[in-house]
């Protein structure tokens, strides 16, 4: 009730009182202050619209309350343990990798020994050994990279679900929290599926490389073996052979 209703209400009040007690008899009229009534009147008034005012007020603050409670609720499922043990395949896949592996340091030795210039001083025997030795690299290389590709093909299927989930869920999300959960789930699933992309491609590259390598090794060692056959005194030495008794 405002204000203005609030005055019109008692001057009609006071304006009734006083048509009653004109017509009323002396004997019955009643000692009435219309003033105070008036005044009371407007203070009851007051009283009413603060009322009002307030429990607007409390409204509002349950509705804010309402609309944090749904904003912090969190997301009912997670992906992410899912995610880390795609991950943790993939990168068990790779810490598996056979002799020449992902380390600098190890693929230096390999290139300055195995895979380094023919030796001139070195004896046939050896060289084959170091021929054998490089294909068993190359086919370990092969081996390894099929497994990573295996591993990324199996993760397919379950990043198709965690996926289809996870943008339900995202649509589905009640608050700014849960919607944020979801978001944050879904980079994480792209995050995981171009790790594997980039271990696939880590794996496919070694074995390219180690076989790349084991051609350019091949090569000088052919080179050498053939400087070997046409060096007079100490390659090929014709002799006489008895086919017939």
């Amino acid at each position: 009730m405002s204000i203005k209703k609030s005055r019109r209400c008692v001057t009609l009040l006071v304006a009734t009182v006083t048509i009653i007690l004109s017509i009323a008899p002396a004997s019955a009229q009643i000692v009435f202050d219309p003033n105070n009534y008036a005044q009371n009147v407007l203070q009851a008034a007051r009283a009413l619209e603060q009322i009002s005012h307030q429990v607007t007020s409390l409204q509002n603050q349950a509705q804010m309350l309402i609309n944090q409670a749904r904003n912090l609720a969190s997301l009912p499922q997670s992906s992410l343990n899912q995610i880390q043990q795609s991950i943790q395949r993939t990168q068990q896949l790779l810490g598996q990798a056979q002799r020449i592996a992902y380390d600098v340091g190890q693929i230096d030795q390999a290139f300055s020994t195995t895979y380094g210039a023919a030796s001139t001083t070195a004896s046939d025997h050896a060289l084959i050994d170091g021929a054998r030795e490089r294909w068993r690299n190359s086919v370990a290389g092969l081996q390894d990279a099929m497994k990573v590709h295996a591993g990324v093909v199996a993760n397919i299927d379950t990043n198709r679900v965690e996926m289809s989930s996870l943008v339900t869920a995202s649509q589905s999300a009640t608050g700014a929290l849960q919607a944020t959960q979801a978001g944050n789930q879904l980079i994480a699933l792209q995050t995981q599926q171009v790790a594997d992309l980039t271990a696939a491609v880590a794996a496919q590259g070694r074995a390219q490389n180690l076989e790349a390598a084991q051609r350019a090794a091949a090569q000088e060692q052919g080179r050498e073996q053939l400087r070997r056959f046409l060096t007079p005194g100490a390659g090929y030495r014709p002799t006489t052979v008895r086919m017939f008794q």
